[in-house]
Parts: C-alpha cells; sequence; structure tokens
C-alpha cells in the first residue's frame, strides 16, 4: 500500500465500507500509481473459434437442469438509476410492458421458477426497489432479498488523492463496476447464506436484460460439465463491435476484453466482429462452492483485471476536475477460475433496454410478453430486421418519449426500421409499416393522427 492510500482509508472508514473493500480497493490503486492501465493488447490474446451451442442442447441436459432448479439462485444486478434515459429512480421500476415495471416481470419469472430472487442494489435503488417487491410475498425468500454493492472514492489524476467537490460532495464517489458483486457477495453475508441453505448455483444478469431467464438446458449443461464459471456469449454484429469481447490466451484460458482495456492502437482489432466472434451478454453462471473457495483462498479477492476509466469529477461538467475511476467486469472473472467455460446463445437471450429506442421498439406490438413471463418477439413478426432510430434532441428522456405517445406506441409488428428526425406527438393506433422514415423539417411539433398508417419516406412540410 502506497503511503498516499491513507486519505482514502479514512474517507472509506468514515462511510463505514468493510475492510475487505478497503483491501480490494487498495490491491487496484496500488496498480494505478505504479503506471498499469489494464491495457489486454492484441499480441497477447487469440480469438476464440468455436464453442458449445446452447441451441443444440438435448432434452436430457434440461432434465438435469430441471433436477438442479431447487438448488439455484438468481441474482439480478439492479444498481442503475438510468440516469442516461432522465430518470432519478431505479430503471428496474420503469413500466415496460402491459404495465409491469421490470422488476414486476423478473419477480413473476422467478415465482414461476420457485428460485429465491436476490438484488444487488446500489444505495439509490435499495428502497424503492424492495417497496415494490413487497407485492410479491410468496416469492421464495429463504435468502435475504438484496445486498449493496459498494461506493468508492475518485482519484485525481493529477496527484492520485481523492477529489473533493463541494458543491456536490456525492460527486466524489462513484460505483465500482459490477465486478463488485464478488465482494459484496461475502461482505453482506449472502454468499454464506447461500451456501448454508444448500444452494449451489447462480444464474447473474442485468436487471434491464428481459431476454436473461432462467434456462433448464444451459443450468443442466452447467451442472452436467460440473463448470466452475461460465459465460452466455452471442455472436458479435456491427451493432455490438464497441462492446466487450470473449478471447483467449495463449495457453487456452478465456478472457473478457472490455472496450477500456483496449489500447487505441488496437482499436481495429478490437472492432473486427469476425476476428472476435462473440460478445458478453453478462449472463453469468456461478457454481457456489467453488466461488467460496476461490474468495477463501485468496483473501477475499480474485484479482480481477483493472478498468481505468478516465473521467470530471462532474459527468456533466466537461471542466471539471480530471478523475480516474477504477472499476471490474463481472464477466472479467471468467479469467481467473481454471476451466471456466463460454457457451454460444441465441440473440433472443440478450434484450437490454438501455436506451429510449429500446422502450418504444419493447413496448410496441413486435414484442409479447408470454405467459411464462418473458419478453419475445411476437409470433404476427414477418420482418426479423428491427432497428428504432429517435431523434436525441426530443425523445431520449423517458418523459420526453412519454409526452409524445400519449395515447400508447405505435404499431411496429409489421416495422423493419422507424427513423424518426425531428418533432412528432402520436395520435392512437398509429401504424407503421416496412421501413418508416419520418422528418419534421420545421420547428413546430407535427402532430400525427389517430389510425395514421406510415409506410416508407414522409418529409415535413412535404
Amino acid at each position: 500500500m502506497t503511503p498516499t492510500f491513507s486519505p482514502f482509508v479514512t474517507r472509506m472508514k468514515a462511510e463505514a465500507l468493510p475492510d475487505i473493500f478497503i483491501d480490494t480497493f487498495a490491491f487496484y490503486y496500488d496498480q494505478l500509481v505504479t503506471g498499469q492501465t489494464g491495457f489486454i493488447h492484441e499480441d497477447e490474446i487469440e480469438p476464440v473459434a468455436d464453442l458449445p451451442d446452447a441451441e443444440t442442447f438435448s432434452q436430457r441436459l434440461q432434465q438435469i437442469g430441471k433436477v438442479a432448479l431447487r438448488k439455484t439462485a438468481v441474482i439480478k444486478l439492479n444498481g442503475g438509476l438510468g440516469t442516461s434515459m432522465g430518470l432519478e429512480k431505479a430503471k428496474s421500476l420503469l413500466p415496460v410492458k402491459d404495465d409491469l415495471t421490470f422488476l414486476d416481470i423478473i419477480a413473476r419469472q422467478a415465482q414461476l421458477a420457485n428460485v429465491p430472487l436476490i438484488l444487488m442494489n446500489s444505495f439509490s435503488t435499495e428502497d424503492d426497489s424492495l417497496n415494490l417487491l413487497k407485492k410479491y410475498a410468496d416469492l421464495n425468500n429463504a435468502v435475504p432479498t438484496s445486498f449493496l454493492q459498494h461506493k468508492e472514492p475518485k482519484i485525481r489524476q493529477d496527484n492520485f488523492a481523492p477529489v473533493t467537490w463541494p458543491e456536490n460532495p456525492e460527486l466524489g464517489w462513484c460505483p465500482p463496476g459490477h465486478g463488485d458483486i464478488y465482494t459484496a457477495l461475502v461482505t453482506s453475508g449472502t454468499l454464506q447464506a447461500l451456501l448454508e441453505k444448500g444452494y449451489e448455483y447462480a444464474f447473474v444478469s442485468n436487471a434491464d436484460n428481459l431476454g436473461a431467464v432462467i434456462s433448464l438446458e444451459i443450468l443442466g449443461y452447467f451442472v452436467d460439465n460440473e463448470v466452475p464459471f461460465m459465460m452466455e456469449v452471442a455472436d458479435r454484429t456491427e451493432m455490438d463491435k464497441k462492446g466487450g469481447h470473449l478471447a483467449q490466451r495463449p495457453d487456452g484460458q478465456l478472457i473478457l476484453r472490455e472496450s477500456a482495456q483496449c489500447p487505441p492502437e488496437d482499436t481495429a482489432a478490437f472492432q473486427n466482429i469476425h476476428r472476435h466472434k462473440y460478445f458478453n451478454t453478462n449472463n453469468l453462471w456461478f457454481h457456489l462452492p467453488t466461488l467460496y473457495q476461490q474468495m477463501q483462498a485468496y483473501n477475499n479477492r480474485l484479482g480481477l483485471p483493472m478498468i481505468r476509466n478516465s473521467k470530471t469529477v462532474d459527468p456533466r461538467d466537461p471542466n471539471s476536475t480530471p478523475v480516474y475511476q477504477l472499476e471490474t467486469a463481472m464477466g472479467s472473472a471468467i479469467a481467473v477460475f481454471k476451466g471456466a467455460q463460454a457457451i454460444r446463445v441465441p440473440r433472443s437471450r440478450f434484450a437490454p433496454v438501455k436506451t429510449s429506442n429500446d422502450l418504444l421498439a419493447v413496448r410496441s406490438d413486435a414484442y409479447t410478453l408470454t405467459d411464462d413471463f418473458r419478453i419475445v418477439l411476437s409470433d404476427e413478426r414477418t420482418m426479423k430486421q428491427f432497428n428504432v432510430n429517435l431523434d436525441g434532441r426530443f425523445y431520449k428522456y423517458v418523459s420526453d418519449l412519454e409526452a409524445r405517445f400519449p395515447q400508447g406506441v405505435p404499431s411496429l409488428v409489421q416495422n423493419s426500421r422507424l427513423e424518426i428526425n425531428g418533432d412528432f406527438r402520436f395520435g392512437k393506433d398509429v401504424v407503421c409499416v416496412g421501413d418508416v422514415y419520418l422528418r419534421n423539417k420545421t420547428d413546430a411539433q407535427i402532430e400525427i393522427p389517430d389510425g395514421t398508417i406510415l409506410a416508407g419516406e414522409l418529409n415535413y412540410p412535404a
């Protein structure tokens, strides 16, 4: 530990952060001040050619998964506030389909499977999320319903001291990335509680990924092959080229490389979807006894690769103090478990809602909520290609989106592409067919009347 770390200890202890987490943060701080960048260079890794394909898994694996379900828990990463969409509460509380929120749908999935549902919350999402879950009194609650992600100080880039920001002291803190799940499972007692109750497996995913549901075939594969840690990956497309990808070291050990871990000179190789074919869905499977043993063996520190993010202390003020935020990625644990695996899954298991574009699509009739509470493309859809691109000036925030679709979203079941440029307000029962390009060239809002059928390129004024 470097001498300059003591101010961090003082600050973190004042916030009652546990010693295990302070020690973990010190581990990454030492890497930062000794000049490590966290970069993974292209010449240090190799692409992954082929993987087991979940779409070919057998009925036998489904039966194995069915038996293992009683020893399985579901953990959802639920720390996000949805600030990029203009929200000030947990994104999982946003209504998404049939007046149900993400969290309603997740809770009902857990009820059907009769598995414990555990949320990894942030300080900002804990109370609201637990209040919503109170209406699901029959959830399997054999273990605590939630545990908290830690927080850490932001680090000044000029002198590696903890930053201060009197205008808003909370901006001096940041989350440590979802790789904190392993530390938080220990410090909260949740890992120990799961093991004491006889749980051996955990399925972990993001709360905003509506495709991430328990799959008996995948659970069966995980159990049958005695895998310690497993990542679900999907085929990378041009749309995914800036996100983290799967790779392997020369000895065959799988690793995850995030964009912040790619040196600038390797950007072209990083974004080459034919070379690096698979991206991490952040749907992960843990063998809980192995995780416990690994944490015990390494003093509760997995040693995940560091991600060094350069920011400003106030993200909305580019002239505020430059800082580093040290993060780790949950999926990067694939590099530290001997025998860890990845499997290819269909794109349907990765359906995140990150933007208003995604939200409009999933709220439309292009997607259906099934009886077992999965969000899937509607059976009526004949067009697989589907893209929504809304003008960020008018539709970026949820409140703006809802103000412009007050009668509900248009029918998109026959739509292949919806691109809106400019300010429009939609009436009810609007239908989009094929490729639709709406362009408002005026400064005034244009009304789309009730029952309008939109197709092709439409410019206003004509």
